[in-house]
């Protein structure tokens, strides 16, 4: 087995605020995260992955979040959310549950696909390179709903990869790279957990445990994991987080106490990280 992999979840700006608080607390308590053999990142998790990655500290991740900075406008109408959830409801088959949203992404009036390029650049802001430790990011092909993993060798660049995972499926167009259609690649799992079997220790932070419809939560697959070997520990909000985080995970007014609350959280909980991190 190798050794340590750092799985950094999808949960929009909001969930992505959220993420920064903890990877800056629990940095601040002497754990290197920075040094995993790789990170798996889905959506906001492949954005903040891929800038820690590229030697943003993670404190400069999460004080971004308190002033405001990296401001994401993504409105949700009450029409898209109907129909996300007619389409990734309307099936209890996982794969059948996945085509149907791609089915509908792929119908969905949406804006142009250059914007999520444009968003998804500015949010990576000078990171421009796939950095030297392995990262990997997650993406689902619309046309067939499975996912696929880019990294430094799948010949797209780091923008390309890290803007089809965040292309949320009815919301933000789909994205063309490589001459396939791409969505969000938390549509199925929102973390994708599984993609870190064969490490002996991993730390899964992950912001929304549970992807809309019949997929394997965060959970289920961190019990896997651990039923294989692995010491997993995974990271999800606590009740006092998900009462700031609220239901909207696009509501940018949300970003500077969703961080807050992820900084407290990593506070309580770095000693038992460290315990599986660094042991």
């Amino acid at each position: 087995m190798s050794d340590t992999a750092l799985v950094l979840g999808g949960g929009g700006p909001v969930g992505g605020a959220w993420l920064t608080g903890m990877l800056a607390g629990l940095t601040e308590a002497g754990i290197d995260l920075g040094s995993a053999d790789v990170v798996i990142g889905t959506s906001a998790g492949a954005v903040f992955g891929s800038r820690l990655l590229s030697g943003i500290p993670a404190a400069d991740l999460y004080e971004r979040q308190l002033s405001g900075a990296d401001a994401v406008r993504l409105p949700v109408t009450a029409r898209q959310t109907a129909r996300f959830l007619w389409a990734a409801l309307g099936s209890r088959d996982p794969q059948r549950s996945v085509e149907r949203l791609a089915r509908a992404a792929l119908h969905a009036p949406t804006g142009p696909e250059p914007d999520v390029f444009d968003t998804v650049g500015t949010l990576l802001g000078d990171v421009h390179h796939w950095p030297e430790r392995e990262l990997r990011i997650t993406a689902i092909d619309a046309q067939t709903g499975q996912l696929e993993v880019f990294d430094a060798h799948s010949g797209v660049t780091l923008l390309e990869a890290v803007a089809a995972s965040c292309a949320v499926p009815v919301v933000w167009p789909l994205v063309t790279v490589a001459g396939r259609r791409w969505m969000d690649g938390g549509s199925r799992s929102t973390a994708n957990l599984q993609l870190a079997r064969g490490y002996r220790r991993v730390l899964a932070v992950v912001p929304i445990p549970q992807a809309v419809g019949p997929h394997p939560s965060a959970s289920q697959q961190a019990t896997e994991l651990s039923d294989g070997g692995t010491r997993v520990t995974l990271l999800s909000p606590d009740r006092a987080a998900r009462r700031v985080m609220g239901r909207n995970m696009t509501d940018d007014t949300r970003r500077p106490a969703a961080g807050r609350a992820g900084h407290a959280q990593a506070d309580a909980l770095a000693p038992s990280v460290a315990d599986v991190w660094q042991g």
